[in-house]
Parts: structure tokens; sequence; C-alpha cells
């Protein structure tokens, strides 16, 4: 995300349609048309926003540990100790505003996949739930006992799923009719 690692944070607001036009930036500068996405946690919600503003450059999406409402992940921060780093904050605030526009949702042309951990205290499973029921063709993938860090505690099982998911052809050829 921006401000993080050695991207940098043009004093900007942060919001998940900026994180998505930055991400379209990035490929645009790559020169990549098209591409499967998997985005976790915070990235899940930037790849919700990915699927509605930019649905022609995503050819799959995986949705790991998302949410529909950021105040509930925000809550959830409180009783987690983070640095105290202004561009977390930033990130943070971002969360707060985000709200799912669950209307728009059933728009979604792209095959997707939701995958979250029964245990995830973070971000629950309610908002995978309601998109995996709001997403036409949506799969819903729910490890039981996983946490918000599923793909360190079930790797090999998760990069499975996912290869699993990227691999399938879910198109049905459709018939003439007689």
């Amino acid at each position: 995300n921006r401000g993080m690692g050695y991207s940098t944070d043009n004093g900007q607001q942060f919001t998940y349609r900026l994180f998505a036009k930055d991400v379209v930036g990035l490929l645009d500068s790559l020169g990549v048309q098209k591409t499967n996405v998997l985005g976790y946690s915070q990235s899940s919600v930037t790849t919700q926003n990915l699927l509605l503003y930019f649905p022609d450059r995503i050819n799959k999406a995986v949705i790991h540990a998302t949410s529909t409402d950021g105040k509930t992940v925000a809550a959830a921060f409180k009783r987690i100790p983070l640095p105290d780093n202004p561009t977390i904050k930033k990130q943070l605030q971002a969360a707060m505003g985000w709200k799912a526009p669950l209307e728009k949702m059933p728009l979604i042309k792209n095959q997707v996949m939701l995958l979250v951990g029964t245990a995830d205290t973070v971000v629950g499973t309610k908002s995978s739930k309601i998109l995996a029921g709001l997403i036409p063709g949506a799969w819903l993938i729910q490890f039981k006992g996983g946490t918000h860090h599923l793909q360190f505690e079930a790797p090999a099982a998760v990069t499975r799923i996912v290869l699993t998911f990227l691999a399938m052809d879910e198109t049905v050829p459709t018939k003439p009719n007689p």
C-alpha cells in the first residue's frame, strides 16, 4: 500500500479507491493489461474496489480475510498494539471510512473466490459470507479454526485452493436452440 515499504505517501487522504488506482497505475507502468489478483486483509478491500471500478483489468480475484464495514475492523485493532506510525494511522482512517457498496456487488462479472478462517477475530466470517452471497458465482472457502493469519497456518492448503481456483474454467458453453 501507498506509504509502506519503499512506496511514497504524497500526503493525500488514503481511500481504498485511491489504493485501487495505485494498483492500476502499477499495472500500466508494467505494461500489464489484465491480471489475477489476490488481496489479503486491507488489500482485500482494495481488491473489491478493483472489481467494482476497474473490472476490465482483473481476470480472477481472490479476496482473503475481507470486510464490508471498516469500523468493525478498526475496532478490532484497538485491542492490538500498533506502532506509532503516521502511515498506519492513515490506513486505519481509510479502513474506518470503508463501507462496501453492497448493492453494486451483484454487478461483478469477474470470477471471485472469498477465503477466510472461521476463527478470524480481525474481520470474522460475516463479510465473506455476505459478499459470496452477492457476487454471482463466487466461491466461499472457510478454513475451520483458521485465524487472520490463515496463509501462514495452512500455507499448502491455501496455495492448493488458490491455484485450483485460478486454473478452473468455469464457463459453460451455451447450447444452440434446436
